[in-house]
């Protein structure tokens, strides 16, 4: 056989096999389930029911992390991660059951603060989103009942099941979390959506507008440059905010205005966020990151101008 007719067999071969391999990659799979809407139902009674046990007020907004500015579901998710994958590692190591099984029980309880969260941020995501979230919940839930079982069987005096069912259960967590990753990295879910001024407009006072093309009292979209605004005016005071919701960028000047503690609010049309209008600081969620608020001047010829604060 000359080279040329080996080169071509070899390719008729391997082209298949890279089809597949392309088909089977991970990232490939994640954005299939962004597209999959076979679950819509599911998760549109699913977040009905979370919606309903978990009302806007003071417990929702810990629960999406608002007091800490950032979200809460991120930074918990560590606490099984660790504990169960310490687990396993101290499962190729003599005497360690002891400290396996107290690792195992610490990651079962850390689970359960961890997927309140979750739901919590879930119930308020994309459609798309959600449909990648409610696998990565599906995942994670069968990782917690394989470490369960793990812990069953070791308390029974079954060690070498309960190993097997702690590595079986780290290899489903790893399959969740990439899910989450993709969830955070690709599709921004939880990430700041609104710009930072500080970084697209230049230092100083920028014409926006004159006052009198303003509407009183009601919202109306601007531009800087690229950057698209929030504007209300209240009399002779004007209040701008980046017009990209700091949650998932809904548009704020089609939000309503609302009053909270005495205070003029924006309510966000998408998902709810409730932002002051004077500093753009969050006052209920599910967004975590304040909105980038400006300073503003009206100039004696009527002309507003701003600045990023």
């Amino acid at each position: 056989m000359n080279r040329g007719r080996a080169g071509r067999l070899i390719n008729r071969v391997a082209r298949p096999m890279r089809r597949a391999a392309s088909r089977a990659h991970p990232v490939v799979l994640a954005e299939r389930l962004e597209l999959d809407s076979r679950a819509d139902l599911r998760i549109r009674e699913i977040t009905a029911v979370v919606k309903r046990v978990l009302p806007r007020g003071a417990v929702r907004n810990t629960l999406h992390g608002v007091p800490l500015g950032h979200p809460a579901h991120a930074p918990l998710t560590d606490l099984p991660i660790g504990a169960y994958s310490s687990a396993v590692l101290l499962d190729f190591l003599p005497g360690t059951q002891r400290a396996s099984k107290a690792l195992i029980f610490a990651g079962l309880a850390a689970s359960a603060p961890t997927a309140v969260t979750g739901w919590a941020d879930w119930s308020a995501l994309h459609r798309e989103q959600q449909r990648v979230g409610l696998a990565h919940a599906a995942t994670q839930g069968a990782a917690s009942v394989l470490f369960g079982a793990s812990l069953l069987a070791r308390v029974r005096g079954r060690t070498a099941t309960g190993k097997i069912l702690s590595l079986a259960g780290l290899g489903t967590l790893a399959a969740g979390a990439y899910l989450g990753g993709h969830l955070a990295f690709r599709m921004a879910a939880g990430a700041n959506h609104a710009p930072s001024a500080a970084h697209l407009v230049p230092l100083g006072w920028h014409d926006l507008c004159a006052l009198d093309e303003l509407p009183d009292g009601w919202p109306v979209h601007r531009a800087l440059g690229y950057i698209d605004l929030f504007v209300l005016r209240q009399g002779d005071r004007v209040h701008v905010l980046a017009d990209a919701c700091a949650h998932l960028a809904g548009p704020l000047h089609q939000g309503r205005i609302t009053a909270v503690d005495g205070q003029t609010c924006v309510m966000c049309p998408w998902h709810g966020s409730v932002f002051r209008v004077t500093d753009g600081s969050v006052v209920d969620g599910p967004a975590t990151a304040r909105q980038t608020a400006f300073d503003t001047r009206v100039e004696e010829d009527g002309r507003v101008q701003v600045r990023p604060i």
